[in-house]
């Protein structure tokens, strides 16, 4: 004897009325009334695929992930970059300074130059004498023109001032308008050495002594200031 059906039991294989076709079951049919239906995702087995994927055959990249870590660096990090740089160039130029001599001034020998003066006996050759560890020559020339000769020396003071001591043949009025440029005028009188010195203005910020005499003119000009100029004129000899 068979069991009794259920009255509300759907069969597996409903034969539809006369004259109608076959009715294939679905998964809504099978849900008990009064539950929720299931829906399946979107990717899930069976799914429709997105728009253009049937198409095309090719799925779209994901989106590219968010790095949430902090990027700026702190203010630690910063000082150890410049101070990874700093340390290379601190020792660069302590080379530079103690093994290469860095920032001393390139010195001449001025004998040369002093010795072809006197030699060309054009005018009383006189060189300074009694001048320090601090001044530096740095320049040393002598010249023959037309209408006379001139030496001239120039030097480095202990200030890091430039001065120039010029012994020249060439008659005043054509050297100093050269030498001081138009722009150098007469400031009065002054006593060095036993000799007495006229004062000039001279190009930009330079000022000048001259010394005029019969066979020459000797001028120690420069933007080093009046007392390094006036040690140099009291130190010629």
């Amino acid at each position: 004897m068979e069991a009794a059906q259920p009255a509300d039991r759907v069969p597996a294989d409903p034969t539809p009325p006369d004259g109608q076709p076959p009715v294939a079951p679905t998964r809504a049919a099978a849900v008990p009334e009064g539950e929720p239906a299931l829906v399946e995702p979107a990717g899930a087995a069976g799914a429709p695929p997105p728009d253009g994927v049937a198409e095309t055959g090719e799925r779209p990249a994901p989106p590219p992930a968010i790095d949430t870590r902090k990027s700026e660096r702190s203010p630690k990090d910063m000082a150890i970059s410049l101070l990874v740089l700093l340390v290379p160039i601190a020792l660069l130029i302590a080379f530079y300074r103690g093994f290469l001599g860095g920032e001393q001034p390139t010195t001449v020998d001025p004998a040369p130059a002093i010795e072809s003066a006197r030699a060309a006996n054009a005018f009383p050759v006189s060189e300074p004498a009694e001048l320090d560890d601090g001044w530096h020559t740095v320049s040393a020339n002598f010249q023959t023109a037309e209408g006379g000769s001139s030496l001239r020396l120039g030097y480095l003071t202990p200030e890091g001032r430039g001065a120039q001591l010029v012994q020249s043949s060439v008659p005043p009025e054509r050297l100093l308008p050269t030498e001081l440029t138009a722009e150098g005028q007469p400031q009065g009188q002054t006593d060095l050495g036993g000799r007495t010195w006229q004062r000039y203005t001279a190009r930009g910020n330079e000022q000048a002594l001259v010394l005029l005499e019969p066979n020459r003119t000797v001028i120690v000009v420069g933007d080093a200031r009046d007392n390094e100029l006036r040690h140099l004129a009291t130190a010629i000899r």
